[in-house]
């Protein structure tokens, strides 16, 4: 079964089968992926004699053996990474004559065997495959496990094995969505971890935005192709020969993502220049509305993207996202729906030999667009953050220590900052309740009363929201009214007059004491009582 297969989860995982019949001849085969640079594929033990088979480094595999004449090593060595999560195939045969090890397509690693000495290899313990008894286990997967022409059931042996899964699965597979952005999921021994490297993020799961501060004036390049020895400054010539043997190579297609927020226009965001007249440019204009400019050669003037109804200058994070195949731009902003774009018919779909890209600033020699000279002053005023350009993280480069940090030149003090990040919770409205999605003055006037862009009432306009409340303030203040009046009918109703409790018959009794004793029957009745005469 060439698919028969189980997976490590961790170092001290193994599968256990009947010691190894190979006394006179071994002929072992097999496939494995893995993302550790170590692990012990197989291993099987005598009294002196073993035979073993693992990977010593993200290079090497190493297939050792001892048959009584002393341990006897052969090593493949690949000039790329074994543990590149790619399926790689192991061959390793043994007879009384010779050994061989062979990885993949690579050369094959011959040893002879001594002509005088023990040829037999007496194997007593289980065969173990994967780590045993403290070796430093393989984490991965291994399939279609063949020795000596028998394929041993590693899915069965999996399913009836505590902690092990049958076919080829992992930590990344149940959890490697946890990495976002592009972010990388690598086994390891005891779960999992992201690589963040070719993403313009960091942190545990790669969410962690990379932004910085940029005051007036600052800039950053970010130099595509290694600079020279001699190449110190922004105007080294160096750089700027169109000649140079390691120049990026031209581009069919380009992906741009980054986020920012200013309140000062107009200012340039982004632009990569070329070492010919193509260049890509990234602005915000003196209205506050966005402009992409692309130049790609076979046009008189550049293709220009206007964002005309969005104010992007009004210190709010936003997220732009550009996507070139050819001639189809798709632009992306911030939670709302992507749009189509598409180059002239007439325009090349090259962006040849690019040279730098900066942000903040536009410090160049040669011949720069009129329209980029324009809004190069005074600069770049705001935060910045997850700038990627395909696989380049120019201010990842600059913050933190990468493999690309010396392509990166900075003018003035970059201070980290995530004041550009994009937030994460707002929710996609509907071009019903968009304010910023205003097609027609007309049709909007009647939901937005008032047009931000411009700055005044729209005219015929109701403000609904006004209404509204003016509408509940005078029914709480009605209600107040009728109450006050309520109460003060209710507390003056019986004004003019009073009551008092003057006993009947006082007109024409000696005294008040008297009408009291003759209207109480009480009162009588206790003066009856102490008339009364008792006889002993």
């Amino acid at each position: 079964n060439y698919w028969n297969a189980a997976s490590f989860p961790n170092p001290s995982s193994y599968l256990h089968f009947s010691t190894f019949q190979g006394e006179t001849s071994a002929d072992i085969s097999f496939y494995f992926k893995t993302l550790t640079p170590w692990g012990v594929f197989l291993e099987n033990m005598g009294k002196e004699d073993f035979i073993k088979l693992e990977l010593k480094s993200a290079t090497e595999v190493s297939f050792s053996f001892d048959v009584g004449n002393g341990p006897v090593e052969i090593v493949v060595r690949s000039p790329t990474p074994l543990n590149d999560d790619q399926w790689h195939r192991v061959t390793a045969e043994r007879n009384v004559k010779q050994a061989s090890l062979q990885v993949d397509r690579l050369p094959q690693q011959i040893r002879k065997a001594p002509t005088e000495g023990h040829t037999r290899l007496e194997l007593y313990s289980q065969l173990f495959v994967g780590g045993a008894g403290g070796q430093q286990g393989f984490l991965g997967c291994i399939r279609s496990l063949r020795m000596n022409g028998v394929t041993l059931d590693l899915e069965e042996r999996a399913k009836v094995t505590s902690g092990f899964i049958s076919g080829c699965s992992g930590h990344c597979t149940s959890y490697g969505t946890n990495c976002e952005n592009g972010g990388k999921c690598l086994e390891r021994y005891h779960g999992y971890s992201c690589d963040c490297s070719n993403t313009a993020y960091d942190g545990t799961f790669c969410n962690k935005d990379v932004g910085a501060f940029f005051e007036e004036g600052m800039w950053l390049r970010y130099n595509f192709q290694a600079p020279a020895i001699n190449a110190r400054d922004s105007g080294s010539r160096v750089e700027n020969s169109p000649d140079q043997q390691n120049s990026h190579p031209d581009l069919a297609q380009e992906e741009i993502r980054f986020s920012f927020s200013t309140t000062k226009a107009p200012c340039i965001l982004l632009y990569i220049s070329s070492f010919t007249t193509d260049f890509l440019a990234v602005l915000v204009k003196p209205t506050g509305s966005l402009q992409i400019r692309y130049n790609l050669g076979g046009t008189r003037e550049p293709y220009n993207i206007d964002v005309d109804h969005r104010n992007m200058a009004n210190g709010q994070p936003h997220s732009v996202n550009i996507t070139r195949h050819e001639k189809t731009i798709i632009l992306k902003l911030d939670h709302y729906p992507s749009v189509s774009y598409h180059l002239p018919s007439s325009s090349d779909t090259l962006f040849n030999s690019p040279k730098s890209l900066f942000l903040g600033k536009v410090i160049e020699t040669g011949k720069i667009d009129q329209e980029i000279h324009k809004y190069n002053t005074p600069g770049f005023t705001g935060c910045l953050s997850r700038v990627q350009f395909n696989q380049i993280a120019p201010l990842k480069a600059a913050l933190r220590q990468t493999n690309a940090s010396a392509h990166v030149h900075i003018q003035g003090e970059l201070v980290e900052s995530n004041c550009g990040a994009s937030p994460l919770t707002l929710s996609p409205m509907s071009s019903a309740t968009d304010p910023w999605h205003l097609d027609h003055l007309d049709s909007a006037s009647a939901d937005f009363p008032y047009n931000p862009g411009q700055g005044q009432a729209i005219r015929n306009g109701v403000n609904r929201n006004s209404a509204i409340i003016g509408g509940v303030i005078a029914v709480v203040i009605f209600t107040i009214l009728c109450t006050l009046v309520f109460l003060i009918r209710y507390m003056f109703r019986h004004k003019g007059t009073y009551h008092t409790n003057e006993a009947k018959g006082a007109e024409s009794a000696e005294s008040a004491d008297a009408a009291i004793m003759n209207n109480d029957p009480n009162f009588t009745e206790t003066i009856d009582e102490s008339k009364k005469e008792w006889l002993i």
